[in-house]
């Protein structure tokens, strides 16, 4: 029997303020339980528990539920006796379970400091247990093969896999579910009276009854079927479901938006600022439904005032009602092509809480005056009310900056002196941002143009003019302004931040610079202005965009917190995001945070820190979940163009290959390490190259190379290439139908950019249908490769198009 020492005194707990502000009843914190825990010295029972942290009968069950919670995070477990233990002491590693498409997976550990900020490797047999995203505690064995970090699972603290999306497959009478996330590498078996009548080829729901373990595969019931796998908007059902999208409102959030009146009631003016007579506009992309905000700048003695006006969400969208809950779960607002998954219920965010023209719309409005030298001298949030003068888009604003005597601009004869007083406002702006040293990378977007069928028809560049740069200004000064604020009025607040690069990828960057002759300014903590200095050394340089890339990728992704370490990127000490509240939730938050400390009061988010994490989180799964529907788009857009010959760009090297970015038709594939040449290639993660032992041949990221399209995988949204204009020894000099920005140029292949590589041909004659593009397939038909005759082309109809962009929001930069 365990010898108790001293109880511990619940009113010592450190952490009891913080506790006492969540919990109407307040628990020990986790701190306590496992300083208690540690003291005694030994694994210690609930019992005993209950004990020294004299807990009440009344406490007990909620207690419990925090030492389960605090189990699942791999703080504490229970050892066979069913005593508690601190994992600390036991040498064990809480993570989560990173799975891989070949069957084996990783453990991502919660405190990298344990494996020296390596992740653990575990084996197909260890993984057949767990499933990606599974929370687990795991035990260190060793090294495998390749020297990594091995573990051996102990124990699975969370199963956090209940329903996956997947295609039915059924063989001799059994079905089974393959999961469209390749990453859960276990097929789910189906009971025949539980299969719903699903077909083979079939998309699906699954919900999980029976969870894997080392002795048995997964097992589960179909509740959805889906459709078929080449139904029209298939790929976003898939992602939705493969990412945990939450993609339907509950109905009581729609209830609660729905009971709104159609229009702005004058019971709600109260306590606000008429603006409603100021000339507000609203500038955004041609396909843009949801208004965030409106601006206006007019001269105020040697200096300007500048108005940002943005949707007062927050009036409408109360803290733990359920339009905040549904908002809370889906962060943001998701942009696939041709479709929006809202934040918000549409009868707010393209209705009551859209700045739409000339209605009434309640807003917040950050005031600011800026100097002649584009510096914000003062500034004001209140709450108001406006009504917008004009929807205006990004492409008419520029044409009438740039052709103030055009037709454009006579028709907008009224708008024109607010225009330009919104220029001179931004070129001022423009100059602080030089001054302030932040990093402005040239990045190009694409967008898809569907036709009729809702196929791809073709993919254009999408370009940012000076009327994205002018609104981007303008809210980066309110939302500068916003954070100054909540920081000078000692608020809790969410920050957006950037971290410099880590000490790891600055070496390697300084490594890969040294060799075109370049420096990294700042010694061990660059800022953003050496940054810029490399940037103005390297711009008119050929291989520009190779050294742009690189200084890219050496840059930390940034993030949400409580924790104000300023934005490396954008040079400023603080930062917040406060423009976008119909499509963002820490928008949301900083929102009601200003509104309390007008009304002298203090905002009670919660737990800041969980809210960061949580909204980092839905920004990258909205992020993942676009990226997969319009890689899936691409291949199914490449699928009919197997044999084509595109010159294309190095955009990624990898050790098992290297990534091409085709011009004209801005999709990426692989070029797989085997189709190189004849040679062993090895891997430099610093000079971002593959060389070959024997040849020296080396490709570098940003080299140009021709290469063929011979494959196209729209299951796993894989792309792959040859590599064409190899110095082949039989000196054979075949025609092609080269394919560039859609048009049919035909060289010879003597004729093409030159890739240092001495394969030969594989077989001694070239193949008679060599590079001719294939014939034209339905929908439904499967990729298939060139065969050796060519297929007389159908005569297709002309389809009128549309252009739909690949992400609708207002604005692609991420600050």
């Amino acid at each position: 029997m365990t010898k108790h020492k001293n109880k511990t005194n619940r009113s010592n707990d450190p952490h009891a303020a913080r506790e006492a502000s969540r919990y109407e009843t307040p628990l020990p914190s986790r701190e306590l339980i496992l300083s208690t825990m540690a003291d005694q010295g030994v694994p210690l029972s609930v019992e005993q528990l209950y004990i020294l942290l004299d807990i009440s009968e009344q406490e007990r069950e909620i207690f419990n539920r925090r030492l389960k919670a605090m189990e699942r995070e791999g703080q504490i477990m229970q050892n066979r006796k069913g005593a508690l233990c601190i994992t600390d002491k036991l040498d064990l590693i809480a993570g989560v379970v990173q799975g891989h498409p070949d069957g084996f997976g990783f453990l991502v550990p919660d405190d990298k400091t344990k494996t020296n900020g390596e992740d653990l490797f575990l084996s197909p047999k260890e993984m057949s247990q767990v499933m990606h995203g599974d929370r687990a505690m795991v035990r260190m064995s060793g090294l495998d093969r390749r020297g990594r970090p091995e573990g051996k699972i102990v124990e699975v603290l969370d199963r956090r896999t209940q329903k996956l999306v997947g295609r039915v497959i059924q063989s001799s009478g059994v079905t089974i579910v393959a999961a469209e996330d390749k990453r859960v590498n276990q097929d789910i078996l189906i009971p025949y009276h539980l299969d719903m009548g699903a077909k083979s080829g079939q998309v699906v729901m699954v919900e999980l009854t029976d969870q894997p373990s080392a002795h048995a595969q997964p097992m589960g019931k179909i509740v959805e079927i889906l459709g078929n796998y080449a139904d029209s908007g298939m790929e976003i059902e898939i992602a939705l479901r493969k990412h945990n999208l939450p993609h339907e409102f509950s109905a009581e959030a729609v209830r609660i938006a729905e009971a709104y009146p159609k229009s702005v009631q004058a019971d709600d003016f109260k306590g606000r600022i008429d603006c409603r007579e100021m000339p507000l506009i609203t500038i955004d992309g041609e396909t843009a439904r949801d208004f965030d905000d409106a601006v206006f700048a007019e001269r105020q003695g040697k200096g300007w005032r500048l108005v940002v006006a943005i949707a007062d969400v927050s009036f409408y969208v109360k803290p733990k009602d359920a339009l905040d809950k549904d908002a809370y779960d889906r962060g943001n607002s998701v942009y696939f092509p041709r479709r929006v998954i809202p934040m918000l219920p549409e009868a707010l965010s393209n209705g009551l809480c859209s700045l739409n023209p000339d209605v009434e719309r309640l807003c917040m409005i950050c005031d600011m005056q800026i100097d002649g030298a584009g510096i914000v001298k003062q500034y004001k949030f209140y709450p108001s009310v406006m009504r917008s003068k004009a929807r205006m888009t990004y492409t008419k604003v520029h044409d009438i900056l740039q052709n103030p005597e055009g037709e454009l601009a006579q028709e907008y004869a009224w708008l024109n002196p607010h225009l330009q007083n919104l220029q001179s406002v931004y070129q001022l702006l423009l100059k602080q941002r030089e001054k302030r040293g932040a990093i402005e990378f040239e990045s190009s977007e694409t967008i898809m143009v569907f036709n009729e069928n809702g196929k791809i028809e073709r993919i254009e560049p999408s370009l940012r003019n000076e009327a994205h740069r002018l609104i981007e200004e303008c809210m980066l000064a309110a939302n500068v302004c916003a954070s100054e604020f909540l920081k000078k009025h000692e608020h809790p607040a969410l920050y957006r931040i950037h971290e410099g690069p880590t000490p790891e990828k600055l070496e390697l960057l300084r490594t890969f610079m040294a060799e075109f002759g370049f420096g990294v300014g700042g010694g061990e903590s660059p800022q953003a202005k050496d940054y810029c200095k490399l940037l103005d050394r390297i711009k008119d340089r050929p291989d520009a965009q190779l050294l742009q890339t690189v200084l890219l990728r050496s840059m930390q992704q940034a993030v949400y917190s409580p924790d104000n370490v300023g934005h490396f990127g954008l040079a400023y000490d603080a930062y917040a995001h406060f423009t976008s509240p119909i499509r963002r939730y820490p928008d949301l938050l900083i929102h009601r945070a200003i509104k309390a400390v007008l009304n002298g009061d203090k905002y009670k988010a919660g737990d800041w820190s969980e809210l960061g994490i949580h909204c980092s989180m839905t920004e990258r799964r909205a992020d993942d979940a676009t990226r997969d529907v319009t890689n899936w788009l691409k291949c199914f857009y490449m699928q009919d163009r197997i044999g084509e010959v595109f010159e294309g760009t190095v955009a990624g090297v990898t050790s098992f290959g290297l990534f091409v970015a085709l011009d004209g038709v801005y999709v990426e594939g692989l070029l797989h390490v085997t189709e190189l040449g004849n040679d062993y290639f090895h891997y430099d993660k610093a000079r971002h190259e593959m060389a070959g032992e024997r040849t020296g041949v080396r490709y570098r990221l940003g080299d140009r190379l021709t290469v063929k399209l011979v494959r196209v995988d729209l299951e796993t949204t894989k792309i792959d290439f040859t590599l064409v204009n190899k110095n082949n020894e039989l000196d054979v000099k075949p025609e092609v139908e080269y394919a560039k920005n859609s048009a049919a140029v035909k060289t010879s292949v003597k004729s093409q950019t030159a890739v240092k590589s001495t394969p030969k041909f594989e077989g001694g004659k070239p193949d008679a249908a060599f590079g001719r593009k294939p014939a034209s397939r339905s929908a439904k038909s499967p990729a298939k490769p060139a065969t050796g005759s060519a297929k007389p082309k159908l005569e297709n109809k002309p389809v009128k198009s549309k252009k739909v962009a690949k992400k609708t929001t207002k604005r692609k930069v991420k600050k």
